[in-house]
């Protein structure tokens, strides 16, 4: 068969594809509803060209002419319009969902993209609170280990009950140096001289047992005292002594040579009772002493008043 007026039973009649050949549409073939092969599509009112890729009848190809370019795989048909754009489509809707897939908020959904953060959020926070409280715990440890360990070593440190010893006491200080203390001799355990001699019969003395030196009212008795001093200096010499109420004065030699002042042994009380006991008092002379032991003497020589009776003596400051 050829593509041609055969006669009234043409293709177009008995063929319902007649439409495809050349003279379909001349012998009252009827085109598809939209266009197909051999036809272009009816044209719309109001709707833009979409393609410029239209189909020709066999036999109106022309070769030599620049053919446009397909269209890749799986893209748009050149004919294709969207069934909303002719008489009577389908409206505009949503596009179907696809299988496989839910929709976000959906069941199982959180109803946000992306992994599920609120669990991981919690995870974290269960993991530091762990830590936190390993932590803590260790401190606790730790402390507890250092009051022990320090309860140890107090219990360590102490002595038993028995040996406790006593704390040394501080050293206590002064402002200024302590004086050396200046001595201070019984007359009765001095040298005696001469008529000089040890006696208790009179009361009110303050050596041992009450005793003192009598018998020094004649010439050359005497009591000599060797008295160790500390430092060189000007001293004072102090004499207690008893006398029945009258003066008495006697001779002072320091360290071999006579002092340039005798001592004086008067009636400084005023006494009008001759009752020695009644007359107890005390006089002194100022000295020079040495550094060291220094020989002090008092004796009764020409020209002295010796009716005395001698109790101590001492070395006394120089200020008094």
């Amino acid at each position: 068969m050829t593509a041609g007026n055969n006669g009234a039973n043409t293709p177009e009649d008995d063929d319902p594809f007649g439409y495809l050949y050349q003279d379909g549409q001349a012998s009252g073939a009827q085109s598809p509803r939209q266009g197909g092969y051999g036809y272009p599509p009816v044209a719309q009112p109001g709707v833009p060209r979409t393609s410029y890729n239209q189909v020709r009848a066999v036999g109106e190809r022309q070769y030599g002419q620049q053919v446009p370019p397909q269209q890749p795989y799986g893209g748009p048909s050149a004919q294709y319009a969207a069934p909303e754009t002719y008489p009577g489509g389908a409206p505009a809707g949503h596009a179907p969902q696809q299988p496989g897939r839910v929709a976000p908020g959906g069941p199982g959904g959180s109803g946000k993209g992306g992994p599920n953060t609120k669990g991981l959020l919690i995870g974290a926070v269960a993991v530091v609170l762990v830590v936190l409280i390993g932590i803590g715990a260790m401190l606790l440890t730790n402390q507890d280990g250092d009051k022990d360990r320090k309860k140890d070593e107090v219990t360590s440190s102490q002595p038993p009950a028995d040996q406790v010893e006593e704390s040394p006491q501080p050293e206590q200080t002064t402002g200024a140096e302590t004086p050396a203390e200046l001595p201070k001799q019984d007359a009765a355990t001095l040298k005696l001289g001469g008529t000089a001699a040890v006696d208790q019969s009179v009361k009110g003395a303050e050596g041992p047992n009450g005793s003192y030196v009598t018998g020094f009212n004649a010439v050359g008795s005497s009591v000599t005292w060797k008295a160790a001093i500390a430092e060189e200096g000007k001293y004072r010499l102090t004499v207690r002594y008893a006398i029945p109420a009258k003066d008495a004065n006697a001779t002072l030699t320091v360290n071999g040579k006579p002092n340039p002042q005798p001592i004086g042994l008067k009636n400084f009380i005023d006494s009008s009772d001759s009752n020695w006991e009644k007359n107890w008092q005390t006089t002194w002379a100022p000295v020079d002493l040495i550094k060291g032991e220094n020989e002090i003497s008092i004796s009764c020589q020409e020209g002295n008043q010796c009716d005395v009776i001698l109790d101590w003596l001492e070395v006394t400051s120089a200020n008094g």
